[in-house]
């Protein structure tokens, strides 16, 4: 798919997509998803920096709903579009041809499978009227012992992830005294600035209250792309008090 989104490519489309309605940064990816029917899937750190970047070029602007940057085009970002409406349409068509040959070899894969199955449903029906009882009746055996032993990785499996699980929450504990102890001796050794020590606590305080949400809750895909913009804006904001 690197093809379609070549240099510049992406950026131009990532517009197109925004003038056609304001969008967070996770729509935008499960758009690209969709149009490429799942075989092309940008991660947040395509997504994102590029959004960034439009709006620091001022092409677009941001407003925050239910938590999340929902991204608009400007006035400067159509007259952008309006300028490459030409080499839009090539990519569009480019696109389209691209989704279209995706469809056509998910199709054969499918005509070839039915296939398959069909062959294959006519050789046991063969087998069996051969007599092939017995290969069967072996067949479904070897199934079962394997069953057996699948089984009993699965229960192994279960206690290593128990006992993992026991080993991490120790270390955890180990973590917050050593974490706190090294930001303490990190802020307030020689040539530390006032304020430091101050600073690096409210950091080990806020390291452990995210781990310790991550643990008690699922993280999922949309949360870490969440999160992530949330890390950007906090670490743009940290740096411009800082200065």
């Amino acid at each position: 798919m690197s093809p379609v989104f070549g240099h510049g490519r992406l950026r131009l489309y990532l517009l197109k997509l925004l003038q056609e309605s304001p969008r967070h940064g996770y729509e935008v990816i499960r758009l690209l998803q969709d149009r490429f029917l799942g075989v092309y899937s940008p991660s947040p750190g395509t997504i994102y920096p590029r959004l960034a970047r439009l709006e620091e070029e001022g092409l677009v602007t941001h407003e925050v709903v239910d938590g999340k940057k929902v991204f608009t085009l400007t006035d400067q970002g159509r007259e952008e579009l309006e300028a490459r409406v030409d080499e839009l349409a090539d990519l569009e068509q480019e696109i389209s041809d691209s989704v279209r040959d995706i469809a056509r070899e998910v199709k054969e894969d499918v005509r070839d499978t039915v296939k398959s199955l069909r062959d294959e449903l006519t050789q046991m029906a063969r087998d069996v009227r051969q007599g092939a009882k017995q290969e069967q009746q072996q067949a479904r055996h070897e199934q079962r012992e394997a069953w057996r032993e699948q089984k009993a990785e699965w229960h192994r499996q279960k206690a290593e992830w128990q006992r993992q699980k026991r080993e991490w929450q120790r270390q955890t504990q180990e973590w917050k005294h050593d974490w706190k102890r090294v930001w303490a001796e990190t802020f307030t050794g020689p040539g530390s600035r006032a304020g430091d020590a101050e600073l690096g606590q409210m950091l080990v305080e806020f390291v452990q209250e995210v781990r310790e949400d991550a643990a008690a809750r699922q993280v999922t895909e949309e949360t870490l792309a969440t999160a992530q913009d949330a890390l950007y804006d906090a670490a743009r904001r940290i740096r411009d008090a800082l200065r």
